[in-house]
């Protein structure tokens, strides 16, 4: 991807590469924060932000709890969708914009402690998503809890379009 094509995301990644982790992560979620601001009211945290992969976590606390005192729903959700989208976003030209088609969440137990979400794509998927006009792609997620394992499984749909269909 030559460098005017390289979307914001992208751009700001790169440019924070060079600070130490933690700085990095606390900057990185503050602005990412800022852009998608239920992300940031809900705490998530970027751990690692790649093209070939994102790490967003999130700390069991009271403002995402359920009745159960475990992390709500609707805020694994949020975690799945937040991972998948920034690492489809991170692939797309500058001219185009990524969109949640369908999300698919899966409980198979409640979550215990905090919650960690791993989206992964391969260079087949990135080149796809780089080179292709308008499209959409299944990116599933990795969901872990402090017991290491993975009470849910995740997928979400991503589409892409040009910013100038938005627009018309």
């Amino acid at each position: 991807m030559t460098e005017q094509n390289k979307n914001l995301l992208l751009r700001v990644v790169e440019k924070t590469a060079r600070l130490p982790l933690s700085i990095r992560q606390s900057v990185l979620s503050t602005l990412f924060g800022k852009y998608v601001p239920y992300v940031g009211t809900s705490g998530v945290k970027y751990e690692e932000i790649s093209p070939e992969k994102v790490i967003v976590s999130i700390k069991n606390r009271r403002h995402v709890q359920n009745h159960i005192k475990g992390v709500h729903a609707v805020a694994v959700a949020l975690l799945a969708e937040t991972a998948t989208g920034f690492v489809t976003a991170m692939n797309l030209p500058s001219d185009k914009i990524v969109l949640i088609k369908t999300m698919t969440v899966n409980y198979k137990r409640p979550m215990k402690g905090d919650l960690r979400a791993v989206a992964t794509l391969n260079l087949k998927e990135r080149e796809y998503i780089a080179n292709t006009p308008k499209g959409q792609l299944l990116v599933p997620v990795v969901i872990t809890d402090a017991t290491g394992e993975s009470p849910v499984e995740a997928s979400m749909l991503w589409a892409w379009v040009t910013k100038k269909t938005l627009s018309n």
